[in-house]
């Protein structure tokens, strides 16, 4: 049975997150955020995939001067993503921002988290404390400043998840600790509006991250894998990773990080939210993969079907099936569904057989069935 960990929730704008919210998914912008009107314009598209949070990276007081400009252009939340200076962290307060998205590995002077944290708590902002495993801070040198640099700090030492013996200190120990560090911090300031991630590309130091973490806190986690891959291998490292912590119950918010369109990872996102019936948001396609059984192209229509479905987002479930083994049961039990035949098919609607049509009409007709649930 799933039974979701527990969390204080907070709010990132109006999109409440953690509690008993639904898990939302978000996403990042890959422009120049610099330039306003193309990333106004590319978090446009993916307000309509469905995304639900954006991030935009803040690499310098320019860009961070462009949030203002770019929140006024767009209807979800805007994170700003901050490394390595906290004046732009200030500057996107000052500009509206309706989270902050902080790395302990690369903003590690206590006296400048608190700078941050007292903004951050004047006007009520989220904090989400990012680990990555790719920056983290030194091993030995968590909150400590003027160490060595990250190609000689040890993090490449210490082993993973599922490679240590007893008592060693791991991967996974040192991104949790950078991450009690800086929850200490807030947590001093009476400061509460947190998130957490702690990301790594290794699904399994990522997993075993989460899970320690978890029984820790009781903050809202943000899961992701780090620099996943393209479209194809990082949508499955993903759904891998993120698929056991959200079975066990945990996370709140997800990104899945692809080298590819940003509208690629809202699509996988939910797809991973609705395989584990977690949300209902947007059409689940069943198809079956076909085989020399089949009597018509099920691959092409499937694909076809797909593509006329992505902007429906009403929660239908829809059926495409090849031959009489499984086809007739499956379609069955979708709100649409359709089963082909030798040069036709039968379409059903809620269990119930409703048109039996040609193969050359079959995309029209389902479609048309579609549009009446």
């Amino acid at each position: 049975m799933y039974n979701r960990r527990i969390t204080k929730p907070v709010y990132v704008g109006p999109v409440k997150v953690g509690g008993d919210a639904p898990i939302t998914v978000q996403s990042m912008t890959k422009t120049d955020t610099r330039d306003v009107e193309s990333t106004v314009a590319q978090i446009k598209g993916l307000e309509e995939a469905g995304c639900e949070i954006i991030r935009c990276a803040v690499p310098d007081m320019e860009a961070a001067k462009a949030l203002p400009d770019i929140k006024r252009g767009i209807s979800i939340p805007l994170v700003a993503d901050i490394h390595f200076h906290y004046q732009l962290a200030l500057e996107a307060i000052k500009g509206g921002v309706d989270c902050l998205r902080l790395n302990p590995g690369n903003i590690r002077d206590p006296e400048r988290v608190k700078q941050v944290v007292a903004a951050a708590k004047e006007r009520s902002i989220p904090i989400r404390i990012g680990v990555n495993f790719g920056s983290l801070p030194p091993v030995g040198s968590i909150g400590k400043t003027h160490t060595q640099h990250r190609l000689a700090d040890g993090v490449n030492l210490l082993p993973k998840a599922g490679q240590h013996g007893d008592g060693q200190y791991t991967v996974v120990d040192h991104m949790v600790d950078t991450a009690l560090w800086e929850i200490g911090i807030l947590e001093a300031l009476d400061f509460d509006l947190i998130k957490i991630s702690l990301k790594a590309f290794d699904v399994q130091t990522t997993v075993e991250a989460y899970r320690r973490l978890a029984q820790l806190v009781p903050y809202p986690l943000h899961l992701g894998i780090t620099e996943s891959g393209t479209a194809r291998s990082g949508s499955i490292r993903s759904a891998i990773g993120l698929g056991i912590l959200l079975y066990e119950g945990i996370g709140d918010t997800i990104r899945v990080s692809l080298s590819d369109d940003p509208r690629e990872e809202v699509s996988a996102g939910f797809d991973i939210l609705k395989s584990l019936n977690l949300r209902q948001k947007g059409t689940v396609l069943v198809a079956c993969p076909s085989c020399g059984r089949a009597d018509i192209n099920v691959v092409r229509l499937a694909n076809a079907v797909d593509e006329a479905l992505k902007g429906i987002a009403k929660p239908i479930k829809v059926a495409v099936m090849g031959c009489e083994v499984n086809g007739p049961g499956e379609a069955k039990d979708a709100d649409v569904g359709i089963a082909g035949g030798a040069g036709r098919a039968i379409i059903f609607r809620k269990g119930q057989k409703v048109r039996v049509v040609p193969e050359a009409e079959m995309l029209t007709a389902l479609l048309e069935e579609v549009q009446k649930v």
